[in-house]
């Protein structure tokens, strides 16, 4: 049985970059705070991802404006609802990752699309196929009918086991949803909520405490994704690397929110 994780695991770079992420999150997990605050950890996280995945999309907002509960944009508060979900959704991501698409790209989008369109893949309908915005100027998306094949084979993926890593699977995952852009707004977020949910619910990150989504800020996001859309095995690997490196500073977030609980 073929495993195309499995050879993208094995791409230059890829195997080094996937055991520094590993080691980082291992390191991690020994943090003696964890002991009594993991919940708090794991919560201030998630809030440190959804600013940083709304700031991706163009709207970067204060941290502590987010704690007043004083921002009302629709992009915020769809990566807040977003991330929300999650934790509700991960038992079900292995068995139907359809379902749990939808309901991320319902809490994601809601006050930015029509309300018939949240949680349904765009259609091959001149309204919903004339206008796929392009926020990170990635090109034009593809149409639904590829995009609906390639979205199947990810179902695929999910769902088959493999020898590659859980970063691995979560990188493509990623880079697979923000290209093609399957609802055709707020595809960025869900995305990276996909993400980190195949991160805790493939062994990685079980308790969802490194703030990957932080990473993916402070690195080139879209060269990345850009390096990706090449199709080649050193654009796939450049985009396998680049997600190691946000996991690892994810990683870093976190043990920065473990320091300041210890401090109290």
């Amino acid at each position: 049985m073929s495993d195309p994780l499995a050879v993208i695991a094995r791409l230059p770079g890829v195997p080094e970059a996937v055991e520094e992420a590993r080691r980082a999150v291992d390191l991690l997990y020994r943090h003696r705070v964890l002991r009594r605050a993991g919940p708090a950890v794991s919560a201030e996280s998630s809030l440190r991802g959804a600013r940083a995945s709304a700031a991706i999309e163009g709207v970067d907002v204060p941290l502590d404006a987010l704690r007043r509960d004083e921002v009302h944009d629709p992009v915020v508060q769809g990566a807040l609802r977003a991330s929300a979900e999650m934790g509700r959704l991960g038992p079900t991501w292995r068995k139907a990752p359809r379902q749990v698409l939808a309901r991320l790209h319902t809490a994601a989008a809601a006050g930015l699309a029509d309300p018939a369109h949240l949680g349904r893949p765009r259609t091959d309908s001149p309204d919903q196929e004339a206008e796929v915005p392009d926020p990170l100027g990635l090109g034009p998306a593809p149409g639904a009918k590829e995009t609906g094949a390639r979205m199947e084979a990810l179902f695929e993926l999910l769902g088959t086991p493999t020898k590659a890593p859980a970063l691995v699977l979560a990188a493509v995952v990623h880079a697979e949803l923000a290209v093609l852009r399957p609802f055709g707004v707020a595809d960025g977020v869900v995305a990276r909520a996909a993400e980190r949910l195949t991160l805790v619910e493939y062994g990685l990150d079980p308790k969802s405490l490194a703030a990957v989504e932080v990473g993916h800020l402070e690195l080139p996001y879209t060269d990345g994704l850009r390096a990706y859309l090449t199709g080649t095995g050193e654009g796939v690997a450049e985009w396998v690397r680049q997600s190691a490196s946000a996991v690892t500073l994810g990683v870093r977030e976190a043990t920065a929110i473990c320091e300041a609980l210890q401090r109290g």
